[in-house]
């Protein structure tokens, strides 16, 4: 039933009202509801779905509306002097609202006790923002910033907020629990708490609106004002004042001061409560004052390492990894500069490698100040030390700079993060090259890849509840200004369209190049000619090309390169961005790259300023390239050499995902099949950990330790009698694996379709099939050749979000004597018909787009929609040739108005509230806005949000966050997610409306509730601990002991004990790689990665459900660059002095040896 409340004070925020209504609700035994209270609005509904006891809260507090006029109730409702009018409402609830009180009550059967201001609430009277220092081992805390201000501080659920008292405007610091490294608390006669931050928190400044602003504000006239054009109250802002921006983003330590030194006992206690916050240590510390400001030292250490009478004549990359310890926060510039001449000895006696190195992991050795860390390993005899220890213990082969001396392919890249408060430095890192470094190879360190984050390292994201304009200002400052490091200045260059989603450039430093100064203008102007383009985000789109990541591979002269037309009707280009190759050509250029898959017979292309597909055409004589004008995206005639950005080599799986499976649904496709394809998926995960032969099918299916071959180490162990489960690390390897894909099933849908496929789509360049028809054929090593046949399928492309993304075609066979039969793993699109397939495929076309194709029956829809026809706009032009601030300009333009994930979002929410589902109007509409916002990157036109359909703060359970994954002792733990309806910070934003949810009668609900992961989870460990699984250290022979037996009695007669020292030196260099892995793929800057997580391949992150995109690139990343790594160790082992491999076994039992017998590197945070 709804309740209509009249006469509410207007000035009221929707939580006031809830917080006044909740007592009298509870005494009515009312305790799961609904509040709606409109902004500026005098009045409220109130939904409840108990009908009964909405009619006794009636009779007690309620004027029935046929009652008599003016009728008092029982008991009047009088909040903030003003008697409420409660009465019926004559609209009943929507069904939505009711399935979410439904949920919250099963969810929270009982009511939560409700929580005392006085248990999150303290006042403090100084705020100091610093870095722990030690005078005689003793910890003292060094302030660089205070600010006098009275505040208070609020202990929320999942983060605590600072708040400073001032008159127009106050700050508010936000903290997550999750981003607090220590916490330490003074004592009666010092009454502090201080807080030691991994990375700086968020800064707002709030709106102190006066008396008169506030009667102003609610007026009928500000009352009418539309929610998106009313200023947020607050805005996020790069630091508290102008004296805290020189320490902001390096100081980590906050302390105030209480008011009242007997909250501390309570204090304590309220920290003890929290969970997710390590251990408070009481530590009574002084304060000392330092003789010079920290921005003084900061200037001063960059200017000695630009002073070439100085250390300016140090290395770049060595300065780079210096002015890194203090940027990045990790030790104070007037230490960094203290050891400088350590570093400068250490190039002098170990070269310029060992002693970047050196310094390189002195950044991941350094501890974090506090009142565990001995004083004593932070001062600079401890760190020369450590410094010169590193050095000593470098060893180049295997390292990085190692493989980068034999893969021309790979590049090394610094990288800098630019987040609203600072700039950090990254890397370097090996990264596949793109046509600009290869073109300076000998200067690639003049070019640095920039990246602009939040502080928790995650992408700056929509906040209607907060201003971001200062920084996105921000920003556009760095972009168009310059990047100073260590002497050196790095301005905006460009960046590629994949980069731009991910929000990372490129910036250079001037240069001699052949005798000539070359800046970014000059390497912009070596690209092609762009000076016909009139609009930024084309000419950034063009320019973009040179900086995707290829491979290059032979050069085709220009007379060997034919330009042939478009297959054009109707208006549309069937031939959108492919054309052929001969198979003299193709044959060539795979031969340059030495791979050892499967010839392709398609490749996607960079070529002289043009991109796309090229596919073998056996009719194509000599070694041609055959070109179209839709490839041709600017003319670049000294970039002869084909760039390779992908190929046909294999065919992809196919998974359904949520927006395709709604679309399904909706065009008829049976829940009970999709049910069923997701519990065939769930059933063999359960099987997993049942066997070995079950583990290692399973990890070789997903790709899990194929470097480390893993999989055939299972079957290995199998054999000869030892089962896996029987070692921690390796029964932890195949339990994380089976999580991950868990996780990915319940939370994103992610469902494996065994009958079919994802392939790159081409065009028929025979004229052989017809309208309607595709030609699908597949071939690996192991399965052979498959041509598809047999009448219907389906294709699509992601991401789908309009039905007509979806159609059905006929998948046939072509004539023995077809050149189509020289194709394989791709799909080929018919070039007849009134309109070409790709297009209606959410807007696809043949450059290089996957299409997925089911042949399923049960997945076979039983109506199709028509395909979207969006008209597509011409790109945003500005009447002039683009320059540097135009591209720079419009990527911040970006970063702030791209709204694709807002709208699939709600997209998403409507489809499942709308009977119609997907074809409703509105998500039809949403379909069309995702179009324009998908476009955005290469138009420069951004969505326009207020044609967005209405809305509300419901959503389906699928869509809830899950649980945390912890790792502990080195096992994944599922954490229960817990939810609070009264946050004390979350009401810091009384306009918000947090997201509340309703049980989905959906096929998306259904399958998302029909895995249970802690029951899933806790079942596999039992299953997997319920063979003899021994622990290391129980007394017992382990698993790998019992190992070392077996080969110590088979290896008898074998001579190995004389490669013992060259297996600690291939472990030094494995270990040493494996915690750089750790440490430069980590979430937070200043933790590493366990290396169960490392060897798994997955990283677990801080949030709840499926990884998102930046976690899933980052997982990508890791896993790309540990299997280098373990390639490289196993090379090492197998070769000899001299190159060969006579010596291959006694180097592998000498391995075994020592990783067995001899202790690890120890790694802070994350054990041996």
């Amino acid at each position: 039933m709804d309740l209509f409340f009249r006469s509410v004070p207007a000035q009221s925020t929707e939580k006031q009202v809830k917080d006044f209504l909740r007592q009298p609700l509870r005494d009515t035994g009312i305790h799961i509801f609904h509040l709606f209270k409109p902004r500026n609005k005098g009045f409220a509904i109130l939904t409840v779905a108990d009908m009964g006891k909405a009619y006794e809260f009636l009779k007690r507090h309620g004027t029935p509306r046929d009652g008599i006029r003016h009728a008092s109730p029982q008991s009047p409702l009088v909040f903030r002097g003003s008697h409420m009018v409660c009465e019926r409402s004559r609209n009943g609830p929507s069904e939505v609202l009711l399935r979410h009180l439904h949920y919250e009550g099963i969810a929270s059967p009982m009511p939560r006790p409700s929580k005392e201001r006085s248990e999150t609430d303290y006042m403090f009277r100084t705020f100091l923002c610093g870095l722990w220092d030690y005078e005689q081992s003793q910890l003292v805390f060094v302030p660089h910033f205070r600010d006098f201000r009275r505040g208070e501080i609020k202990f929320g659920q999942k983060s605590l907020a600072f708040i400073l008292h001032g008159t127009s405007s106050a700050s508010r610091i936000d903290v997550p629990y999750y981003s607090i490294d220590g916490v330490v608390t003074g004592n009666y006669n010092d009454p502090t708490l201080s807080l030691t931050l991994k990375y700086p928190p968020k800064f707002y400044e709030v709106m102190v609106a006066s008396d008169v602003t506030n009667m102003l504000s609610h007026l009928t006239i500000a009352a009418g004002t539309p929610d998106y054009q009313r200023t947020p109250k607050k805005a996020r802002v790069p630091r508290i004042s102008e004296a805290h921006e020189g320490v902001a983003s390096t100081c980590f330590v906050y302390r105030i001061t209480l008011v009242n030194h007997t909250k501390m006992e309570r204090l304590h206690q309220v920290l003890a409560s929290i969970k997710s916050i390590p251990q408070t240590v009481p530590c009574a510390t002084s304060l000392v004052y330092a003789q010079r400001s920290f921005t003084t030292d900061m200037e001063n250490l960059t200017a000695v390492l630009k002073n070439i009478d100085r250390f300016g004549q140090l290395p770049f990359r060595l300065r780079y990894q210096v002015q890194r310890l203090a940027w990045n926060g990790v030790l104070p510039p007037a230490t960094v500069a203290a050891l400088l001449p350590t570093v400068a000895r250490l190039v002098n006696k170990h070269g310029e490698i060992a002693a970047i190195d050196s310094v390189r992991r002195l950044y991941d050795q350094v501890p974090f100040s506090g009142p565990e860390t001995d004083a004593r390993s932070l001062q600079l005899p401890a760190l020369s030390a450590l410094l010169r220890d590193n050095a000593d213990s470098f060893v180049f082969d295997g390292s990085t700079y190692d493989y980068l001396s034999s893969h021309s392919s790979y590049v090394l890249v610094h990288r800098v993060t630019v987040t609203p408060t600072g700039n950090y430095l990254e890397g370097p890192s090996p990264e596949v090259g793109n046509r600009v470094l290869r073109k300076y190879s000998e200067h690639g360190d003049y070019f640095i890849r920039v990246t602009f984050l939040d502080e928790d390292g995650e992408q700056m994201r929509f906040d209607p509840q907060s201003s971001l304009h200062e920084i996105y200002e921000r920003f556009r400052g760095v972009l168009n200004g310059m990047i100073s490091i260590a002497g050196r200045g790095y301005t905006f260059l460009g960046f590629s369209h994949s980069s731009l989603r991910s929000q990372t450039c490129w910036f250079m430093a001037p240069f001699i190049h052949n005798g000539r100064l070359v800046h970014a203008q000059e390497v912009i102007r070596g690209l092609g000619d762009f000076s016909q383009i009139r609009s930024p985000a084309k000419c950034a789109a063009r320019i973009g090309q040179a900086f995707s990541n290829t491979t290059r591979t032979v050069i085709v002269p220009e007379s060997n390169i034919i330009r042939i037309p478009d297959v054009e009707r109707n208006g549309r280009i069937f031939s959108d961005g492919v054309g052929s190759i001969s198979p003299k050509l193709l044959k060539k250029v795979w031969q340059s790259t030495l791979s050892r898959e499967l010839k392709p017979s398609a490749l996607q292309i960079r070529f002289c300023g043009y991109k796309g597909m090229v596919s073998v055409d056996t009719r194509v004589k000599g070694e041609t390239l055959w070109l179209r004008e839709s490839m041709r995206k600017f003319d670049a005639h000294d970039a002869m050499e084909i760039e390779i950005c992908g190929a046909n080599s294999r065919s992809l799986p196919m998974y359904l995902n949520r927006p395709l499976i709604k679309i399904l649904e909706d065009l008829g496709v049976s829940p009970d099949a999709l049910l069923d394809l997701q519990a065939d998926v769930v059933e063999n995960l359960r099987t997993i950990t049942t066997s070995p032969i079950n583990a290692a099918s399973f990890l070789e299916r997903s790709h899990v330790g194929k470097a480390t071959r893993t999989p055939f180490l299972i079957r290995t162990l199998s054999y000869l009698g030892f089962d896996f489960r029987d070692d921690y690390f390796l029964r932890d390897t195949v339990e994380m694996a089976v999580l991950a894909q868990l996780r990915d099933l319940k939370h994103r849908s992610r469902i494996i379709v065994e009958q079919g496929v994802t392939l790159y789509g081409i065009m028929d360049e025979t004229g052989t099939l017809e309208e309607g028809e595709i030609y699908v054929v597949t071939e690996s090593r192991n399965r052979g050749r498959k041509v598809l046949t047999g009448g219907k399928v389906v294709v699509t492309r992601a991401p789908a979000m309009h039905p007509g993304d979806v159609q059905v075609v006929k998948a046939v066979d072509v004539p023995p004597n077809s050149p189509l039969n020289a194709l394989h793993n791709c799909i080929v699109f018919s070039a007849k018909g009134e309109r070409d397939l790709p297009s209606m495929l959410s807007g696809g076309d043949l450059d290089g787009d996957l299409y997925n194709v089911i042949y399923d029956a049960r997945l076979m829809p039983t109506i199709t929609y028509k395909p979207a026809d969006y008209p597509r706009k011409p790109p945003l032009a500005i009447g002039r040739e683009v320059n540097k601030e135009d591209i720079a300009n419009f990527f911040v333009e970006f970063l702030a108005t791209d709204r694709l994930g807002q709208i699939s979002t709600i997209h998403q929410q409507l489809a499942d509230q709308y009977p119609q589902g997907v074809l409703h109007p509105d998500c039809i509409k949403l379909a069309g806005m995702a179009s324009t916002a998908v476009d955005f990157s290469k138009t420069g036109i951004p969505v326009d949000m207020d044609e967005c359909p209405r809305y509300n703060n419901l959503r389906p359970d699928f869509m809830a966050h899950g649980p945390r994954v912890l790792v502990e002792n080195g096992v994944a733990l599922a954490a229960e997610a817990e939810e609070d309806d009264d946050d004390p910070v979350s009401a810091l934003d009384p306009d918000a409306r947090p997201h509340r949810y309703y049980e989905s009668n959906k096929v998306l609900g259904q399958l998302y509730r029909a895995i249970d992961e802690k029951s899933f989870f806790e079942e596999m460990q039992s299953q997997s601990r319920s063979s003899v699984a021994i622990e290391p250290g129980l007394g017992s022979q382990t698993l790998m002991d019992r190992l070392w037996d077996y080969v110590w009695r088979e290896t008898l007669l074998i001579q190995w004990k004389h490669r013992i020292e060259l297996a600690r030196e291939i472990r030094e260099t494995y270990e040493a790689n494996l915690e750089d892995t750790m440490y430069q793929f980590s979430l937070s800057a200043h933790s590493a990665l366990s290396e169960l997580e490392v060897f798994s391949g997955t990283i677990l992150g801080k949030a709840g459900g499926a990884q998102n995109r930046r976690v899933r690139e980052q997982n990508s990343a890791m896993k790309e660059r540990f299997d280098r790594d373990v390639a490289y160790t196993v090379e090492c082992i197998m070769r000899d002095d001299n190159d060969g491999v006579d010596e291959a076994l006694e180097t592998s039992i000498a391995c075994l040896y020592v990783a067995l017998t001899e202790p690890g590197r120890g790694l802070r945070g994350s054990g041996r």
